[in-house]
């Protein structure tokens, strides 16, 4: 069976998140995505809500579990009997960072993979932190977020801004 973890923070989750679980999805047969807590960054959601999130634009893929993860993803990954994390990559930037931690995963647990998959075209200037900041201005992002999650991303980022 091959077993594979998607990490990120998901703060919040995207439609290029969102594209990545599917596409893994089909790829695996299993996939964790997992909510990460990653140290240097401050994020504008719980970890619960980006939980909650995940979760909800993801129920339709049978394949696909959700949870999260505050120590090493290797762990989260052997605890899982996962092989296989798969990121995904929006443009050489992406990569370079990306690779270094890929690189530092082998040495921690040789027996997992790191598999790329890039990011399609209409995804490629989607992010997160484009994504919240669209958010706070109450601007339409619709096109950034799974449409079950607009209105909790617009209420909770617009009130931030007030």
């Amino acid at each position: 069976m091959k077993i594979a973890v998607y990490p990120g923070s998901f703060d919040p989750i995207t439609l290029g998140h969102l594209n990545i679980i599917k596409r893994a999805s089909r790829l695996f047969d299993k996939v964790y995505v997992c909510v990460a807590v990653n140290s240097s960054k401050k994020p504008h959601f719980s970890i619960a809500e980006r939980v909650d999130f995940v979760r909800r634009v993801t129920g339709k893929y049978g394949n696909v579990e959700v949870d999260s993860c505050g120590g090493l993803l290797v762990d989260f990954a052997r605890e899982r009997g996962a092989t296989f994390i798969v990121k995904g990559l929006r443009a050489v930037s992406d990569f370079e960072m990306e690779f270094q931690i890929a690189l530092l995963n082998k040495k921690l647990s040789p027996e997992i993979e790191t598999v790329f998959l890039t990011a399609e075209e209409k995804y490629t200037y989607l992010s997160s932190t484009i994504a919240r900041e669209m958010a706070m201005y109450r601007a339409d992002i619709s096109k950034a977020v799974p449409r079950e999650i607009v209105p909790d991303v617009l209420e909770r980022l617009a009130l931030d801004k007030e």
